[in-house]
């Protein structure tokens, strides 16, 4: 009887360790492939808006396919391991529609805030030198973070909960019975996100994504940017409380079709 539990208690401890790695391999990727996201995607706006870069003034059709390239390279890195939500908006989503955790969402949405940060943090390190060399105040922080084109509170936040709903409804239906980005191929994603981006993207700049705008924006507090402006916390709460309202709205949508 005793070797019988000790037996029991040998295997569960090896399961229990297996699971941890696999939780800490998908946190890693899901940290890593949002660290990517916003590097190549607050990249590209930073080769557009500031001042000597090679890039100056390409507009938004480029910003467009740079955030959708920089999808593209997250969900192809993170897939396999974490199913590559890269976004606090799609983990909740996921979770709301029940095909994902609850347990596992402080943890993914810790390592997305996270990997956000860190690609903002590359992104100055690369582009430090054109910072210096660029004088407005609004143009560096258009590099980290989303803003309106007309400030209007309400209006602001139904654009980012149409533009996340959007990302989250396609999602779903494209997504195999994994339920995650990570069961798609890439392109289809990055199509999407361009889609948003080229469409719905003129209001506010199309955020969709709490780890895209709130972690850039805090490294914009805490970066030596000489000749920054505030961070525009007034402003913040736009993309976070949008782009999770939209994708719990597409959630809930998906689950009553499935139910109709």
């Amino acid at each position: 009887m005793l070797r019988k539990v000790v037996t029991l208690f040998t295997i569960s401890h090896f399961l229990l360790q297996i699971l941890k790695e696999l939780m800490m391999a998908s946190l890693l990727a899901e940290f890593i492939g949002t660290a990517l996201l916003v590097l190549l995607g607050n990249g590209v706006v930073a080769n557009v808006l500031l001042n000597k870069t090679k890039g100056q003034n390409s507009g938004l059709i480029v910003i467009a396919v740079g955030w959708a390239i920089a999808v593209f390279v997250g969900v192809f890195v993170a897939a396999a391991a974490s199913g590559a939500h890269l976004n606090p908006a799609v983990t909740l989503a996921l979770a709301v529609a029940g095909k994902f955790a609850w347990a596992k969402v402080p943890a993914y949405v810790l390592s997305q805030m996270l990997g956000g940060m860190t690609g903002a943090f590359l992104v100055w390190v690369m582009y430090r030198k054109h910072f210096e060399l660029t004088a407005d105040g609004d143009t560096k922080l258009a590099v980290f973070c989303t803003g309106p084109a007309i400030r209007n509170i309400s209006g602001n936040l139904i654009s980012e909960i149409i533009g996340t709903f959007v990302l989250v409804f396609a999602v779903l239906h494209m997504a195999s019975p994994k339920f995650g980005l990570g069961a798609l191929d890439a392109l289809p994603v990055a199509l999407l996100v361009l889609g948003i981006g080229v469409s719905l993207g003129g209001t506010t700049g199309y955020a969709i994504n709490p780890a895209r705008d709130l972690g850039p924006r805090i490294m914009h507090a805490l970066l030596p940017i000489p000749g920054k402006r505030d961070s525009d916390w007034s402003y913040a709460f736009i993309p976070v409380a949008g782009s999770i309202t939209g994708g719990i709205l597409a959630a809930l949508v998906f689950g009553l079709e499935l139910a109709a």
